[in-house]
This record gives structure tokens, C-alpha cells and sequence, in this order.
């Protein structure tokens, strides 16, 4: 049962502001490393709609112009969608598809891609009360829209839900899935201190993200454990700083590697317009950057580190039945783990990003338990751009 969410948490820890020789597109280390700009000349998410299940979107903001949908909000109907008062929906959208704003601002990974925004949770403590209600009713109503594929940057501990609600939430799932669309969400940032699994990503179907960080390691914070499907860069990653903040913040979490993961699957589903989700998630995982060791699936990157340009610019390899979610089937002892297919190409240097867990990894991870409702959120926050810095934490609630 879940009570008095509360505001969203943040999480602030702020460093100096960067230099100011840094560039915007500097900062962006992923896109580099994932050659966004080749993936570009091929695909960029055009004719994809990503359901952003979140604190809202502000459209008005350089990097969205044109591009954010109506939108719902489940929680305070009167508001809209169009309103973030913490700012985190309005920076995972500009992670899929920001437009740059002339090189000033972020750059999404699909610029071309556009966002239905689905507001989950409330502006004040006493709407945030009824957030997996509005959760559940999210994800169906992405499921009967145009959006394709269904973001969740959030997450609940598993010991705040009881058995009904998290009943709920899979039958949700299982209806989105079997519409064709492909469902991703933060596994978690506490992956240094409880790892507590958390749902939707540990429901079944959902694909798990977790993160890693500029050196191909996993991060300290990335929640590891079987609900981890795959990983993406989540760490460093700069983004518009919400709550009224001028400027840009460098920021960390489990919620930015979910966004530039579901950017990845747009980047894919746009050059392959006839696949569903289901396929569109088996090629993401057959063409990862595996382990470097250890077993497949990894607790800590899953299948791998997501490779979308191995799917835009190369053979992307069979995508297997449409109707099968492949981490369905992959729980099933007859089934086998998907692998690599023969045409995806040999590792290049973003394949590296697979690497094995950190040193730092601790040894309790994964051993599960309850501790607090979280919403995931780039746990760190630093100001990199603005005349501010960036230490802050909120009342207790769900955390993103």
C-alpha cells in the first residue's frame, strides 16, 4: 500500500561549475560514444512517440519546440501535462529528444522522436497519495495511444506495494505488451546501500535499465539484481535543472539511462517501422556490449550496454516473433538467452561500456528488502551551467 508520497525526492550533491571552455556538446560524452552523429544521417526517431510516464513536461522549453504532445495527467486532471513543477519529466524528455537548441542546450539522442507526456505524480504532498492508481492507468492509456514506446523513469521498493497493486501494475503491463509496445524503467540508485528491487522494472515484461558511467563500469548507485535487462550511460549527464533552477545541471541516476535507452529503441524503431516491441527489445539485447565476464544475463548490465547503431547502421540481426517479449521467454528454462546474432559486428569502443562491475560494487547487493518509495531521480545533481549551485533534498516520498 503506498501513503503520503510526497513531494518528489532530489537529490543534491554539487560540485563547482564547470569550466567555461566546456561545451554543451562536450558534456554530452554518450553521444560521442555512441556515434549519435553517424546513427543520425540514417535514423533520428522520426515517426516514434515515446509515452513519458513522469512529473509532466514543459513544452515551452528551447530544446521541445513542436514536439510535445497534450498529454494526460492522471493525478490533478485540471492541471494538464504541460506543467513540472520539479523538472524531471521536462529533462528525461529533452534526454530522448531534445533538439539542441542551436547547440546551447541538450541534444536528445532522437531528436526527431516526439513526447506524450503522462503525469504519474502530483505538484503537493496530498496528490501524490494516489500515484499507483495513476501509474496503472498510464501505462493502459499509452497502450491504446500512438506512442510506441512507454518511459519510466520511477520505480517503487517492493515493500511499499502489496500484492494487489502490484497485480495491478503487471496486468497493466501485460496489456501494453500485448499492443505491441515496449515498456523500459529505472531499476533503481541505491545500489550502494539497500538494492531493493522495485517495480514496474522488476515486472515481468518491463525492460530493466541500469547505468554506467564513462569509464564502461557500472555506477555504484545502479541497482543490480535480475530486473536488469540492459544498461546505458547514467551518469554525467547533463540536463535543464528543475524546481525554478537557471541553467543546466550535471546529473546522475538510473532515470537518465532509462530515457537515453528509450531514445535508443526510437533510433531503432524508426529505421524499422514494421517491428513491435517485442522485437524492437530482442535486437536491443542480441546487440548489447555483453560482460566482459560472468554469465548473460549480468545482475548489473543485464543482456549489456545498449549499442543502437549496430541495429541503425549495421545488420541488426533477426528480430524473432513479434507476438513474444523475449524476457518472457527468457524466464523459461526451455528457452534459450538471447545472444548476439552472427551479422551484428565485432566490439568497438562503445561495446567497452559492458564492462564487468565495478570494483566498488558492494557485497550485499541484490539481497532485496524494503526501505523507502522512491521515484527515481538523477540522485546527484551539479550545477555545470548558471551562476548557482545545486544542494537540496526534499521531504520524504518517491524518488527519481
Amino acid at each position: 500500500m503506498v501513503a503520503a508520497l510526497g513531494s518528489l525526492l532530489l537529490l543534491g550533491g554539487a560540485v563547482a561549475p564547470a569550466a567555461s571552455a566546456d561545451t554543451m556538446r562536450d558534456r554530452e560524452w554518450y553521444l560521442d560514444r555512441m556515434q549519435a552523429a553517424e546513427m543520425w544521417k540514417t535514423s533520428t526517431g522520426k515517426g516514434i512517440t515515446v509515452a513519458l510516464l513522469d512529473t509532466g513536461v514543459i513544452p515551452s522549453v528551447p530544446e521541445l519546440a513542436g514536439k510535445v504532445l497534450l498529454g494526460k495527467n492522471f493525478v490533478e486532471p485540471k492541471r494538464g501535462a504541460h506543467k513540472d513543477k520539479d523538472g524531471h519529466g521536462t529533462a528525461m524528455a529533452m534526454l530522448v529528444a531534445g533538439n539542441g537548441a542551436n547547440n546551447q542546450g541538450v541534444k536528445g539522442l532522437a531528436p526527431d522522436a516526439r513526447i506524450l507526456p503522462l503525469t504519474v505524480f502530483g505538484s503537493s504532498k496530498e496528490s501524490g497519495t494516489n500515484s499507483i492508481p495513476a501509474l496503472v492507468a498510464a501505462i493502459r492509456y499509452a497502450a491504446d495511444s500512438e506512442a510506441k514506446i512507454i518511459n519510466m523513469s520511477l520505480g517503487y521498493e517492493d515493500y511499499m506495494l502489496d500484492d494487489e497493486e502490484r497485480d495491478q501494475i503487471q496486468q497493466a503491463v501485460d496489456y501494453a505488451v500485448a499492443r505491441g509496445k515496449l515498456l523500459l524503467a529505472a531499476t533503481g540508485n541505491r545500489g550502494d546501500k539497500e538494492n531493493n528491487v522495485s517495480y514496474p522494472a522488476a515486472s515481468v515484461g518491463v525492460a530493466g535499465i541500469g547505468a554506467v558511467d564513462k569509464t564502461s563500469s557500472v555506477t555504484k548507485f545502479s541497482v543490480s539484481g535480475p530486473q536488469v535487462a540492459l544498461a546505458a550511460p547514467g551518469k554525467d549527464i547533463p540536463i535543464l535543472c528543475g524546481g525554478g533552477m537557471a541553467g543546466y545541471c550535471s546529473s546522475w541516476g538510473t532515470s537518465q539511462a532509462t530515457a537515453i535507452a528509450s531514445a535508443s529503441a526510437a533510433l531503432i524503431w524508426s529505421k524499422h517501422p514494421s517491428w513491435t516491441g517485442n522485437q524492437v527489445l530482442r535486437v536491443m539485447m542480441n546487440t548489447a556490449g555483453k560482460p566482459t565476464e560472468g554469465k548473460v544475463p549480468s545482475r548489473y548490465i543485464g543482456y549489456g550496454t545498449i549499442r543502437p547503431r549496430l541495429a541503425v547502421l549495421g545488420n541488426p540481426g533477426d528480430p524473432g516473433p513479434a507476438d513474444v517479449n523475449p524476457l518472457v521467454a527468457a524466464r523459461s528454462p526451455k528457452s534459450p538467452s538471447p545472444s548476439a546474432p552472427s551479422g551484428s559486428g565485432s566490439p568497438t569502443a562503445d561495446s567497452k561500456q559492458s564492462a564487468a562491475p565495478a570494483a566498488s560494487a558492494t557485497a550485499d547487493e541484490g539481497k532485496g528488502g524494503g526501505a523507502t518509495v522512491w521515484i527515481i531521480v538523477g540522485a546527484g545533481v551539479a550545477v555545470v551551467v548558471g551562476a548557482v549551485l545545486l544542494l537540496r533534498r526534499r521531504a520524504a516520498g518517491p524518488r527519481r
